[in-house]
């Protein structure tokens, strides 16, 4: 089945980027009228990707939860528990200087080329009023309010509105509390059990839309931006997703050296949790599957229910990289020259500041516009690369999944508990911690 709906989904991108294209060709002129026209009819496709998205997200707190619950409270105690913590940090932590580094020597080696190339002319864009806004709530954004946000004041009001991070602080608080009152908590640990059991059967539903989801999102994409805004910024799009393509090579080899020969594996395992989030732009959308995939591949459900949700809060390794090469590359275009002290400083900052970027609307770039003014950048330069961002913001989704899969597969590896694999074409859905063994 795996199988078969990676294709469809294939299929469904494939016939967004032709359908799209034709009404955007049949119809933009440059008129303010047809653009209004354009956006309409977005806006009718769109409705399909924002009800699978709202489908996905319903799914989302209850999983979280019920999974995390039931790991912790299978690990058997409290050290087994601090140790994967501990590690997991780690692999975090690394992951983010390695992914915010690249895009530091990623801009720097496309900025010589485009001096070798043609020097003194720059990007050659004709830049925004230094003092125009891109229209983003940085507000929405701020460390110090973030780090009090973390420890939710209801876990009801938590899992309304899906804040990962606060599910996953009072999950923890509930697994231990599991572990430590031992068998008067085993009604609660099998009713967490069958939680995700359910969750997951209603996933298996939810995918069956998937495919008409990504024709959707791609339609309206490519309906309102046309591919020509690609070929305009094709330099930028262009270069980041060869960021992407070596980050990947990076992720993939340190997974090789870990876990050995059979990394090379895992991309079939989460090839469709992958293409679902590089097609809807969400990393949210693919959770469910990757955590099914990572259990096909032999992840113990304790660990991937326990490392995967810390993941999305973090360790966003595309968004990250991104963060780093937009605002250089934005740097650049005004001509401003920061020295290299500067750029470290700045890749610290931005290295904190990420990690609280879940559950904020387009959070890179809320990012991206609260780090630039304190060195000096204007924020109107994100109007150059919003028209984009759309098609970046793919290619980070996409390269999220990826992070938080090697990272799970690496933290089970050091546990030294990474069972055998099951095909991931025949195995049907089911809840972690029920896994067959071969």
């Amino acid at each position: 089945m795996a199988k078969r709906l990676t294709l469809y989904i294939m299929i469904g991108l494939a016939l967004g980027l032709v359908t799209g294209w034709v009404l955007n060709n049949a119809i933009a002129d440059g008129t303010p009228e047809a653009t209004m026209r354009l956006k309409e009819i977005a806006s009718w496709f769109s409705i399909v990707t924002t009800i699978f998205l709202r489908l996905i997200k319903m799914i989302i707190a209850p999983l979280v939860f019920s999974t995390l619950v039931v790991g912790i409270a299978h690990m058997g105690d409290t050290a087994s528990l601090g140790r994967i913590g501990a590690r997991t940090m780690a692999w975090f932590i690394t992951a983010s200087l390695i992914s915010l580094s690249l895009g530091l020597v990623l801009f720097h080696s496309i900025e010589f080329v485009i001096d070798w190339i043609a020097p003194g002319t720059g990007f050659g864009f004709t830049l925004p009023a230094p003092d125009a806004t891109a229209g983003l709530d940085k507000a929405a954004f701020d460390l110090t309010k973030w780090i009090t946000h973390v420890v939710p004041s209801s876990i009801v009001d938590a899992m309304a509105t899906n804040e990962i991070i606060q599910i996953v602080v009072f999950s923890v608080f509930a697994g231990v509390a599991l572990l430590a009152i031992g068998e008067r908590g085993a009604p609660i640990v099998k009713g967490a059990e069958a939680l995700a059991a359910m969750m997951l059967q209603i996933t298996d539903y939810v995918m069956r839309v998937a495919p008409l989801a990504v024709f959707a999102a791609i339609t309206a994409t490519i309906t309102v931006n046309g591919l020509g805004i690609i070929v305009t910024l094709g330099l930028f799009v262009g270069s980041f997703y060869i960021g992407l393509a070596v980050l990947w090579v990076l992720l993939f080899g340190a997974a090789f050296a870990f876990i050995g020969a059979r990394a090379l594996s895992l991309i079939r395992y989460i090839r469709e949790p992958i293409l679902l989030a590089f097609s809807t732009a969400s990393s949210e959308a693919a959770y469910p599957r990757t955590l099914e995939a990572l259990d096909r591949f032999g992840v113990p459900p304790k660990i991937a229910s326990f490392v995967l949700p810390l993941g999305y809060s973090f360790n966003l390794d595309g968004s990250m990289m991104y963060m780093t090469f937009a605002t250089l590359f934005i740097a650049r275009v005004y001509g401003i020259d920061l020295s290299i002290s500067t750029q470290i400083v700045m890749l610290l900052v931005l290295m904190v500041t990420s990690k609280g970027i879940a559950g904020v609307p387009r959070a890179s770039l809320v990012v991206i516009a609260a780090v630039m003014g304190q060195f000096g950048i204007p924020e109107a330069g994100l109007l150059l690369i919003l028209p984009v961002d759309q098609f970046l913001d793919m290619g980070r989704s996409g390269t999220n999944v990826v992070g938080n899969a090697v990272a799970t597969a690496v933290v089970a590896k050091w546990e030294g508990a990474l069972d055998a694999p099951e095909e991931p074409e025949i195995e049907p859905p089911h809840a972690p911690g029920h896994r067959v063994k071969s």
